[in-house]
């Protein structure tokens, strides 16, 4: 591994002082050290990718100087626009230096969604004529050189390169386990998930975005006794699972269909929100698991607990409260008062604040994607939405 400190001065020898991006957990140390030490004129967590190429690009322009991109290579989809209509040669020709983690690189071990991104990522920058150079263990004596070639390469073609950072080089391998930290917060991630099963029509169905709510789904369901049943793990595509739910939506109709989304995946694809709140769809229940982190990734801040989720939803269509809600007992209270006083022409949205962490002893995710899909499929066909309605 390589210090990260190091690592940075050897960036901030090239003049590179700028740094934006989402992070990853192949880059985690890195990140970390970045929001630990830099203010927020050095240092932006971006939205998503490809914003975070518009504000590399944005301080470019007002500086002049070589700005970083970091991120895990499943964003490299969301950085595409930008990277080839906005940094482009044949654009507006702008240079900056693309930190990649790569998750599922060939020859590694690497969860199903990761592999075919990995296999890929390589080639993807190859079509976008984006010059690359790879970071491995065999190569933590050459990170000087690996970026005094990025500095040189940007500058000198005033467009984009990148480093495809492999396993065990800006990370230890070693994520934080964030276990329950202590707060003035009363729920967990996993209490707001039992509670809000607890608390819903039986038949519902339920969508989990991406991290540590799929395992936790999971396991609170197979406790009840129910395992895979009426779920769809949103494993991949960070920030879509709302999406997912408002397709959902359109074409079943009776079911209560339950999003456990994520402060970080919630404002990654804000927009969606927007569609869902003026989609006319009242069997949608959306609900922000806040942390105000990127959990699964090592931990850095999101501005999740900052901006007003509750408001922007109430502005964008949905039925909701009045505030965040911080305690089991309003949270069941509010369920029922969304679910009870239904308003026919709108979907549902409850922001809850949680505490950062997972227990030690959730098991990792271990089943077919095809089999989650196939199965939930089978059920919205299978069974009819008007029935089995009680609660658990």
């Amino acid at each position: 591994m390589i210090d990260s400190q190091k690592f940075y001065n050897l960036l901030k020898n090239e003049e590179i002082n700028f740094f934006t991006g989402v992070p990853d957990s192949l880059l985690n140390d890195f990140c970390m050290y970045l929001s630990d030490n830099l203010s927020n004129n050095e240092h932006i967590i971006a939205a998503n990718e490809g914003n975070a190429v518009g504000i590399a690009a944005g301080n470019y322009l007002s500086t002049g100087k070589l700005p970083l991109v970091y991120m895990q290579n499943s964003g490299i989809g969301n950085a595409l626009n930008p990277l080839i209509s906005l940094t482009n040669k044949e654009t507006y020709s702008i240079p900056m230096v693309l930190l990649i983690g790569w998750r599922g690189a060939p020859g590694t071990e690497d969860w199903a969604h990761h592999k075919k991104q990995g296999e890929e990522s390589s080639q993807i920058l190859k079509t976008l004529n984006i010059p690359y150079k790879i970071l491995d263990t065999t190569m933590n004596n050459k990170a000087s050189e690996v970026i005094q070639w990025a500095s040189k390469t940007a500058k000198k073609n005033s467009s984009p390169v990148a480093i495809l950072v492999k396993k065990r080089i800006l990370e230890k391998g070693e994520k934080k386990n964030l276990l329950l930290e202590k707060s003035e917060l009363e729920m967990t991630r996993e209490d707001v998930i039992e509670t809000v099963i607890r608390n819903v029509p039986k038949n519902s169905l339920f969508v989990a975005t991406t991290g540590r709510a799929t395992r936790e789904i999971v396991e609170v369901r197979n406790k009840l006794g129910f395992g895979y049943k009426n779920n769809f793990l949103n494993v991949g595509s960070m920030g879509h699972a709302s999406a997912i739910v408002n397709g959902i939506a359109s074409g079943e109709k009776k079911r209560l269909i339950v999003c456990l989304d994520g402060d970080s995946a919630a404002i990654m694809h804000l927009g969606s929100m927007a569609i869902i709140g003026t989609s006319g769809y009242p069997n949608i229940l959306h609900i922000i698991l806040n942390n105000g982190a990127h959990e699964s990734v090592g931990g850095q801040p999101s501005v999740g607990q900052i901006i007003n989720f509750t408001g922007i939803a109430k502005n964008m269509g949905y039925q909701t409260v009045e505030s965040q809600i911080e305690t089991r007992k309003y949270l069941v209270e509010t369920i029922e008062t969304l679910i009870k006083n239904n308003n026919l022409s709108k979907p549902k949205f409850i922001d809850v604040y949680i505490r950062k962490g997972i227990r030690n002893d959730i098991p990792k995710l271990n089943a077919s994607l095809n089999e989650i899909k196939n199965n939930f499929m089978r059920i919205i066909k299978n069974t009819k939405g008007s029935e089995e309605n009680e609660k658990y």
